[in-house]
């Protein structure tokens, strides 16, 4: 995500941060370029000059020009108007009622935004965080969108209101009634659009917004129309009052123009962002991550809390005694395989590691790895040794690999083994691990753990 300007930000950062001194000259050559790479991104011109100018005026005060270190002072002040840019450091999030009390979100957006996907992903968002939602199908415009959701909902296990399905301010209506009395604390409702702005869609929604009279009204907007989305955002916001605003296909958006002119032009928040097709791939947006990315610094705290949510900790527990016993075998290494696909595409993660941005790493050994453990028995991944040249022949042809594959798998393993009862067996050694991993780690090293 935000390819493009991650690797313009990433080299103008490389080279200011490491400057001794730092003139006016440097200064302003420095936020030409930066001025250069938001236009390129599709930022609103309002936005970059508002950004080039408070940037110019604080980075030319004494705080930069005398600082010990100049050039970190300098990046600090880009990083902290990026902030600002995206949302600022304040925390955002959805204002509902008490669980006693029926909470209503409409969602408004032009058709294709992504709005009935969206739908799913806050329910099953908000069902994880302890609410008990229900969807209401109000869009009776596009075929099969109803259809959709009711499939959408079940998958999650939300119910899906469809009770009329001519009039989509009745079913509305309705919806709010039904989730009132079976004690529903939050409502979503799933709006029509239209491939473009029209007065029938708008006075549908005016109708709707009365009727059920919503706690939050959120735009869902495709990151990936860059400032359109920005001008849709601020022609439902004067005729429909929006609250906030979900992002959909961020994952897919290489310049960022949605993202960094929104809040500075609507004044609204970006809530969520959707970071892929599955129903967990729904983020917060946390615009100090996001600027922390775009520098190429990463984003440590949510690759840690993708990890937390995805990794048992009790088997990690359970994973960790058995290598200090040194019982590790190829059915844990196929299991930590699994666990590593359930926190998401391996790209995005690797976006998140400091100085990794945009890095391209090879993830096909990993999947060859994972076909060849499965492609063995169950004995055979409780003890390799057993694991002669036929057996090597027949995994290798079940898994669509070669022997040499099987072998270097093999070899690997035991590698891993070794390197893993050490480890566990000397904290000195996990400290040092540790640090290697949360500096600037080789490149190379990184791709050896994929391979």
């Amino acid at each position: 995500m935000l390819e493009k300007i991650t690797g313009t930000f990433n080299s103008i950062i490389r080279t200011i941060s490491g400057k001794s001194t730092i003139t006016e000259k440097n200064i302003e050559e420095t936020v030409e370029q930066i001025k250069m790479a938001l236009l390129e991104a599709d930022v609103n011109l309002r936005v970059v000059r508002r950004f080039v100018n408070s940037t110019i005026e604080e980075a030319k005060g004494e705080k930069v020009l005398k600082a010990v270190d100049p050039g970190q002072q300098f990046v600090k002040i880009i990083y902290d108007k990026i902030v600002a840019m995206l949302g600022g450091e304040e925390e955002q999030s959805l204002k509902l009622k008490g669980p006693d009390t029926t909470s209503v979100i409409l969602l408004l957006g032009l058709q294709g935004a992504g709005k009935t996907t969206a739908a799913h992903k806050l329910a099953a968002r908000l069902k994880k965080e302890g609410r008990n939602p229900v969807l209401a199908a109000c869009d009776l415009v596009r075929p099969a969108a109803v259809e959709q959701l009711s499939v959408l909902g079940e998958k999650i296990g939300v119910p899906v209101y469809k009770e009329d399905l001519k009039n989509a301010v009745k079913n509305a209506e309705g919806a709010l009634s039904f989730a009132k009395k079976n004690q529903y604390d939050t409502l979503i409702i799933d709006t029509a659009g239209r491939l473009q702005i029209d007065e029938d869609m708008m006075a549908e929604l005016v109708k709707i917004k009365k009727c059920v009279s919503p706690d939050e009204v959120l735009l869902v907007a495709d990151a990936m129309t860059g400032q359109n989305a920005v001008d849709i955002a601020k022609t439902f916001d004067e005729q429909l009052g929006i609250t906030g605003v979900i992002l959909t296909k961020f994952d897919s958006d290489a310049r960022g123009g949605a993202a960094l002119s929104l809040k500075t032009i609507t004044q609204k928040p970006i809530l969520f962002i959707g970071t892929g097709e599955k129903t967990e791939d729904f983020d917060v947006f946390h615009p100090d991550r996001i600027a922390s990315r775009i520098l190429g610094m990463g984003d440590v705290v949510s690759l840690v809390e993708k990890a937390q949510e995805n990794v048992d900790q009790e088997e990690a527990e359970r994973l960790q005694k058995r290598m200090a016993r040194n019982e590790f075998t190829l059915e844990d290494m196929l299991m930590q395989f699994q666990q590593v696909k359930k926190m998401g595409s391996m790209q995005s993660l690797i976006d998140m590691i400091p100085g990794m941005a945009n890095q391209q790493i090879d993830t096909s050994g990993m999947k060859k790895n994972e076909a060849i453990i499965l492609s063995m028995t169950k004995k055979e991944r409780a003890n390799h040794l057993i694991i002669g040249p036929s057996r090597r022949k027949r995994i290798a042809k079940g898994s669509g690999t070669t022997v040499a594959d099987v072998n270097k798998l093999i070899k690997q393993f035991e590698k891993t083994k070794l390197m893993m009862k050490k480890v566990s067996r000397n904290k000195g050694l996990q400290a040092k691990m540790m640090s290697q991993f949360g500096g600037n780690m080789d490149m190379s090293k990184l791709g050896n753990l994929l391979k």
